[in-house]
């Protein structure tokens, strides 16, 4: 048998910076040490997880003294949720720490030239800011520090919540969360204690079995909630049965929709939305504009910040009225119509064929009539052929999914070479990837962050770009 490696604790480690993905930073006899949940200033025991050449890993054992900027995490579940990992570091500090990860990834990592970063844009509300959640049931929920696994009944072996942080079949039963407003967890216990009562199997994740599979809860600023219950199969009085008892108890939901889904992920994609009850969307406002969204409807998770970023995005369009605009990963068409009354026209191109729909309503319900929108992928819908059917772009404003843009796009979008560019990206460092590329004819004229989710190492940034 191999002998057991001996743990690595380190004492007595002083934290002093905040590093990348939510992790802090500290140096121990010249070794990086990457430590999670740690804030700068904090004095702490570390248990070494990962040592390689040129950096550790670790968690805290102790703190041994905490920062005087230490905060108290205001959620019972921190540390054990995946979510909101920046709890103890006081807001302004997670911005400054934002801001830096955009420098960090566009100049000390991208070598990009770009102007002054402008000050970052705050969430005004840092709790409770979300519009949507999905929360996953599982037959098997984490068992918490403290309990028996022995004393644990199979009833109260069934959890609804959130996945815990690299564990993909391990879910925490969430007793309150506060990233979304009520009625979000008063709605969760309620049809968690309603499934335990009648006996509803919970999704076993590892074994593929199971009635009950996950739940999304979306919400808009006047109150109104829509919600998504997804099932593995069919069990037609079961799940009567249990929306009737939700949609009794909840007048707030005004949307209620269910999903059979039989296939391996959880993703509704590719799923049929089915409405059970009440209106098949609701609607959120900006600046005057009304948006449509349905069960499966891109729209920002935080609708306040959300108006804030367009606005960047805009500014930064520099629109005098004559231009034709492109929006690429335009979702339900909410930058192109918050961009159409300073252009000529605006197309908008989207990969799900639902959300180009919604795009539509809500140009018509908007009296919006320059806007004009594709469904299809972005490499196969952006040609050459199309631009040249429908018009070269004089700006184009992209705003693409984690992974950035496919290079045949980035081709298609320097061959087109409009005059200006705006980038609008969740990922600084992809973002930071396809700059690279478009800069073999554009220069970085402006740069501005935009917090949409406090608590978290995650930050949305605009960068404006011109024709060289």
């Amino acid at each position: 048998m191999g002998r057991k490696k001996k743990d690595i604790i380190l004492e007595n480690v002083e934290i002093q910076s905040v590093a990348a993905e939510g992790k802090a930073l500290a140096k121990v006899d010249g070794a990086v040490l990457f430590v999670q949940f740690a804030v700068p200033g904090d004095i702490v025991d570390v248990k070494v997880t990962k040592k390689k050449k040129n950096y550790m890993e670790g968690y805290i054992l102790r703190i041994v003294r905490p920062s005087p900027d230490r905060l108290e995490p205001f959620c019972e579940h921190f540390g054990t949720c995946g979510g909101c990992r920046w709890q103890p570091l006081p807001y302004p500090m997670q911005l400054q720490a934002k801001q830096q990860q955009v420098y960090d990834q566009l100049v000390r990592i991208g070598h990009l030239e770009v102007p002054e970063i402008q000050p970052i844009i705050p969430s005004e509300k840092t709790t409770c800011y979300r519009n949507k959640l999905e929360f996953t049931f599982s037959s098997r929920r984490w068992i918490e520090a403290g309990e028996d696994p022995e004393k644990i009944t199979p009833e109260d072996r069934c959890g609804l919540g959130f996945h815990v942080g690299k564990f993909f079949d391990k879910v925490l039963d969430i007793r309150h969360c506060l990233l979304q407003e009520e009625p979000s967890n008063a709605i969760r216990l309620f049809i968690k204690e309603y499934a335990v009562k009648h006996g509803l199997e919970f999704f076993d994740i590892r074994e593929h079995r199971g009635f009950l599979r996950n739940m999304i809860v979306r919400n808009n600023a006047a109150g109104d909630v829509m919600l998504i219950l997804c099932f593995y199969h069919e069990d037609e009085a079961a799940r009567t049965a249990l929306l009737d008892a939700v949609a009794a108890a909840f007048p707030q939901i005004v949307s209620l929709w269910y999903v059979i889904n039989g296939k391996a992920n959880d993703s509704i994609a590719d799923q049929e939305c089915i409405l059970y009850k009440g209106e098949d969307a609701i609607y959120e406002q900006m600046e005057g504009l009304r948006f449509r969204i349905g069960p499966k409807s891109f729209y920002q998770t935080n609708s306040a910040q959300a108006c804030r970023l367009y606005g960047v995005a805009r500014e930064f369009a520099r629109l005098q009225g004559s231009e034709t605009v492109y929006d690429l990963y335009t979702g339900t068409g909410t930058i192109a119509q918050f961009v159409s009354g300073m252009a000529a026209r605006v197309i908008g191109i989207e990969y799900v064929p639902e959300a180009i729909e919604d795009a539509r309503v809500n140009a018509r319900n908007n009296g919006i009539t320059n806007c004009e929108f594709f469904a299809g992928d972005m490499k196969d819908i952006l040609t050459p052929d199309f631009i040249s059917a429908h018009g070269a772009p004089d700006v184009i404003i992209l705003d693409p999914p984690r992974a950035g843009i496919h290079p045949d796009v980035a081709e298609v979008i320097l061959e087109a070479a409009p005059g200006r560019i705006v980038y609008v990206s969740c990922n600084p460092a992809s973002q930071a990837r396809d700059l690279a590329v478009l800069s073999r004819k554009y220069r970085i004229t402006a740069v501005r962050p935009v917090d949409m989710f406090p608590h978290t190492h995650h930050v949305e940034n605009v960068c404006a770009l011109e024709l060289i």
